[in-house]
């Protein structure tokens, strides 16, 4: 798996929040399912206008 950017890994969540099965995300970014829910946990509450850049 390539290196994801913070404003990359929140767009991955909101992928999850609208509905795509976190299955389909983890195959589609080529990520394990452990590391989505790190990111979940770690990222979850940010829209991408929260990130400093």
């Amino acid at each position: 798996m390539r290196k994801m950017t913070e404003h990359q890994i929140v767009a991955i969540l909101k992928e999850a929040e609208a509905g795509i099965p976190v299955k389909e995300l983890c195959h589609k970014y080529g990520m394990g399912n452990s590391t989505f829910y790190k990111w979940r946990d770690k990222y979850g509450d940010m829209e991408t206008s929260d990130i400093n850049t």
